[in-house]
């Protein structure tokens, strides 16, 4: 069942996709995802686990830098450029404009300091 995805209607049950686990690598090292658990105070030495929690952050840290960047797009087509139109190779950089409302759309206020006002 490894490398199959599920069809439209067809589902897995959650024993099925820590086995599936087994051999998976995720983005984020079981090293770091395993230090930031034990510094939260959650221990495990079972590694399915440990690649289950940090897909579950990869998927977070995708979804906010995927609302950053729709931020960003609606506030470029909101300034006036000089041809009236937005160029099609436009590169985007994440700011913390546009962090910070995707931030606060999960809940997560983030202020500067006030030296930095």
């Amino acid at each position: 069942m490894i490398g199959r995805m599920p069809v439209a209607g067809e589902t897995l049950s959650i024993s099925d996709v820590i086995v599936q686990l087994q051999d998976y690598s995720p983005t984020i090292p079981d090293s770091i995802t395993t230090f930031i658990c034990s510094e939260a105070g959650f221990e495990t030495n079972d590694p399915r686990i440990v690649r289950l929690i940090a897909i579950a952050s990869q998927k977070f840290i995708s979804d906010i830098a995927n609302d950053a960047l729709q931020h960003c797009k609606v506030r470029l087509a909101t300034l006036p450029t000089k041809s009236g139109k937005l160029p099609k190779n436009r590169k985007f950089t994440l700011t913390m404009e546009d962090l910070s409302p995707a931030l606060s759309d999960y809940g997560i206020i983030v202020r500067k300091p006030p030296y930095f006002v």
